[in-house]
């Protein structure tokens, strides 16, 4: 009964607010309070607001929701239990190295075969008096990527 009064009352309020809102020519947000102050009047009709009130003052209610804590934490607990044994989750590994098997291992080589590379100059060295082996795995990088 309490929470029916308070809705209404909320609802009258914003509603008188929204009239003053449109009486300063700005009727969007005129429009836009009044649908926000219907709200809880709609759910005092609909009978929303009562199950509400009747279910947060019940313990009956309140003991539901512990029981449907205590399931959550049991599930998580086991969930967790099962992937530190390795239980279940074993199974679908061995599917995925599987599946991973399937696949040919040069699959994600480039398509273009080694002869196709440009051969490198035999007389080009750095132009800054290095030796080769400066860049020499920076070469190495770049023939690992086909570059």
């Amino acid at each position: 009964m309490i929470a029916e009064t308070v809705c209404s009352a909320v609802s009258a309020a914003a509603l008188g607010i929204a009239v003053v809102t449109a009486y300063r020519k700005r009727f969007l947000s005129a429009a836009r309070i009044a649908a926000y102050s219907l709200v809880p009047i709609g759910l005092v009709m609909t009978g929303i607001v009562g199950w509400l009130a009747d279910t947060a003052l019940s313990p009956t209610a309140w003991a539901g929701f512990g029981v449907l804590g205590a399931a959550w934490l049991l599930f998580a607990g086991t969930r967790a239990a099962e992937r530190r044994r390795g239980g279940a989750g074993a199974g679908r590994k061995a599917a995925g190295r599987a599946e991973r098997d399937a696949v040919a291992p040069a699959a994600s080589a480039p398509s273009l075969g080694g002869a196709s590379r440009p051969a490198a100059r035999p007389g080009a060295e750095p132009r800054s008096g290095g030796s080769a082996e400066d860049f020499s795995d920076i070469e190495a990088i770049l023939k690992k990527h086909g570059i």
